[in-house]
């Protein structure tokens, strides 16, 4: 049976996330609806600003519709804001900002910097031969992490990949690569639901 995977295509890279995800093999849906939701296995939550982010997906109808399948296992990557969106908790997020506390991390964000302070770096991934040229741009950081989720990658100390059940998260943007293994990594979930 093929797989559909959406890309959350409220703001952000989602035409990038697209492509690498079609270069593997799988059909692909841009989600801005409950209704585009219902079509998919799997969902990928891409970069972008985090409030705006959070402020569209409720008023698209789209937090309740997410939160109920991130509730019954759908696999979800979110990368960047994508992270910040699925965390327990937003340590500088604003007052109305909403997180659906999927994965059990608690994240600061733009921890890196501005814009300006965007930068590129191999990172070694748990289970990968060969390093990952991560790009983070305005990137989120991991400022805590419970027992139940999975490191996968670390900058230095900061945990920047990781996974708890059926969701995964990054600081920084696979989709900017032409590397797909993570997207690869991924996709692999699909086969645990």
């Amino acid at each position: 049976m093929s797989r559909v995977v959406g890309v959350l295509a409220l703001q952000g890279a989602f035409e990038a996330h697209q492509h690498v995800l079609r270069e593997l093999g799988f059909e692909t849906v841009q989600v801005r609806t409950p209704a585009e939701l219902e079509l998919v296995d799997a969902l990928v939550m891409p970069g972008g600003e985090s409030t705006t982010m959070s402020h569209l997906l409720v008023t698209s109808g789209l937090f309740e519709s997410i939160d109920a399948r991130l509730k019954q296992g759908m696999p979800v990557f979110g990368t960047c804001a994508g992270m910040i969106l699925l965390a327990q908790g937003v340590l500088d997020g604003r007052s109305d900002q909403k997180s659906f506390g999927a994965i059990d991390i608690d994240v600061k964000r733009n921890a890196y910097g501005r814009q300006i302070d965007s930068f590129e770096t191999d990172i070694a991934v748990d289970g990968f031969v060969d390093d990952f040229h991560a790009v983070f741009i305005r990137a989120p950081q991991i400022a805590r992490y419970g027992d139940g989720v999975t490191v996968l990658a670390r900058h230095g100390q900061d945990v920047v990949l990781a996974r708890q059940g059926s969701v995964m998260v990054a600081s920084f943007h696979p989709e900017l690569t032409s590397d797909m293994r993570i997207h690869s990594l991924f996709t692999g979930l699909l086969q645990e639901v």
